[in-house]
């Protein structure tokens, strides 16, 4: 399997068509089909469904075009930092839970790009178990999560510490704890980290019987919970914009449900390209 075949399988994977991926490429469209065919002929399995809107990946192309991805990305900084060995360079694949992700995230990449404009860096958002899994596949070269994480073959480095409280819809009279944990809870889909410690926090007032809805991003929870909706738990430094602006109130948790703290992990035992590596030091 050669570097320029996988190049070929990831623009037909990206542009979902044989004629837009030779285009693409420069390349003849026969070629571009010749060399998918002998892909597939060589792993013995269909990488695409050929349909009437294009090229669909199948379950064993969606896993190679992963490996692809990160094989010409490394490829391509092994080249740049072999021509730069001091200078980072090339695209670097970060995740990020959306709390921390314009809080922290964005300016400390415009101070880290201001320093070193030669890297491209790829932002996925999601939750820490999404993005824990990720990095242990080599999906994504690290990210920013809810820990500590005490995961083999991960390294772990702590960055900031924030306070979980409880957001609830604006009103003229300080509403009581009991009565707001009688509401609907809005939180993110399964995994959350919040959601977890909801449903502890409820578990020990004595409230077995609550409803968890699923609202797909930070925004809209804190425009759910602002409406009246419900109420949710989230990062102070997250809601802190809503309640100056009188949108929502916020209220403390107790002491042992109040601490989060978020750090940045990464493979252990790897060999790291140089953007990377400044990035760990500079958060050492």
């Amino acid at each position: 399997m050669e570097s320029g075949d996988l190049k070929i399988f990831q623009a037909v994977a990206r542009e979902g068509s044989i004629t837009k991926a030779a285009q693409a490429l420069n390349y003849v469209q026969s070629n571009v089909t010749a060399r998918i065919r002998f892909l597939e002929a060589e792993l013995g399995l269909p990488l695409f469904r050929r349909t009437n809107r294009g090229m669909i990946l199948t379950s064993a192309g969606e896993n190679l075009l992963q490996y692809a991805d990160q094989i010409i990305d490394l490829l391509a900084e092994a080249l740049r930092t072999t021509q730069h060995s001091d200078f980072p360079a090339g695209s670097l694949r970060i995740g990020c839970i959306e709390s921390a992700a314009s809080n922290y995230l964005l300016p400390f990449l415009k101070d880290y790009q201001s320093n070193y404009p030669d890297v491209q860096f790829l932002l996925h958002t999601g939750g820490t178990h999404d993005l824990l899994q990720k990095v242990l596949t080599g999906e994504l070269a690290g990210a920013f999560v809810y820990g500590p994480i005490n995961e083999s073959h991960i390294e772990y480095i702590p960055v900031f510490e924030d306070e979980l409280v409880l957001i609830s819809e604006r009103n003229r009279t300080e509403p009581i704890m009991e009565e707001l944990l009688t509401m609907p809870m809005l939180f993110f889909d399964v995994g959350c980290t919040h959601r977890t410690r909801a449903e502890l926090f409820l578990k020990e007032k004595g409230i077995s019987s609550y409803e968890i809805r699923e609202f797909g991003t930070m925004e809209v929870i804190i425009n759910g919970v602002s409406a009246g909706l419900g109420v949710s738990l989230l990062p102070r430094s997250s809601v802190a914009i809503a309640e100056k602006e009188g949108r929502i109130s916020s209220h403390s948790l107790p002491e042992q449900y109040r601490r989060l703290e978020v750090g940045f992990i990464y493979p252990s035992g790897q060999i790291y390209s140089a953007a990377l590596l400044e990035l760990i030091q500079q958060l050492h």
